[in-house]
């Protein structure tokens, strides 16, 4: 396997397995945001900012990840 296929290889991995993780804990995230709003429904605002910001951050790893591909398509690869 030469260098160029290597980091094309690398790049889809970075990409698909920096997606999963953050999409996994947004989703849990969510479930409980919601979970805690029907149990307390006078508690919603604290809890929809809590996980906007958390939201965010989770985010956050995913554009590393797609940034990390990027550099690794175009920078390395060639």
């Amino acid at each position: 396997m030469d260098h160029g296929t290597a980091a094309r290889l690398a790049a889809g991995l970075a990409i698909g397995l920096g997606g999963i993780g953050p999409g996994i804990g947004i989703g849990i995230a969510t479930m409980g945001a919601m979970q805690g709003i029907s149990r307390n429904p006078d508690a919603e605002g604290p809890i929809r900012t809590t996980l906007i910001l958390g939201a965010g951050l989770a985010e956050a790893v995913a554009i590393y990840a797609f940034v990390v591909a990027l550099v690794l398509m175009f920078v390395v690869a060639t």
